[in-house]
């Protein structure tokens, strides 16, 4: 079976299934770090989401992770237990809400970062220098597919 992309190459169900595969090992790889190891990947997903977004509406948060109310409700509430995010009520509409990351919850956020970027700055600096071009280069593709992959979950 042969899956056509846009004005591309045709790929392969096997190296589609190959970019799928590397890139969930990439994402498992990168979450086992040790900072952030006692959340969930959704709930590493909203906190992160939060740290960088500020103040954040519970509905925006949702549309811009793809998570259903029910889910992310939950995950906030477990944030919230953990000291990571607060509730605040928006001053102009009481009847909503927004998540805000808390200075514990920031600091979490940073620490997974660094660590996580450290990790793949090693392993970067041990591949040659071709394999480190190809990588870059790369990037800006990747990029738009991990847009266009938000735009079909929606």
């Amino acid at each position: 079976m042969r899956q056509v992309l846009p004005e591309s190459k045709e790929l392969t169900a096997d190296e589609v299934a190959r970019l799928r595969g590397v890139i969930g090992k990439l994402s498992r790889r990168l979450r086992s770090m040790q900072a952030g190891a006692e959340l969930t990947p959704t709930q590493l997903t909203v906190l992160f989401a939060v740290a960088s977004a500020g103040p954040i509406g519970v509905g925006e948060l949702a549309a811009r992770e793809g998570l259903n109310p029910t889910l992310l409700s939950r995950t906030i509430g477990r944030l919230s237990e953990l000291g990571l995010v607060r509730r605040e009520t928006d001053p102009a509409d009481r009847r909503a809400g927004f998540v805000v990351a808390t200075a514990a919850g920031r600091k979490l956020r940073e620490r997974a970062r660094s660590e996580r970027n450290d990790a793949l700055a090693r392993v970067l600096a041990e591949a040659s220098g071709d394999e480190r071009e190809a990588i870059l280069e790369a990037l800006p593709a990747l990029e738009e597919l991990a847009r266009r992959l938000g735009d079909v979950r929606r």
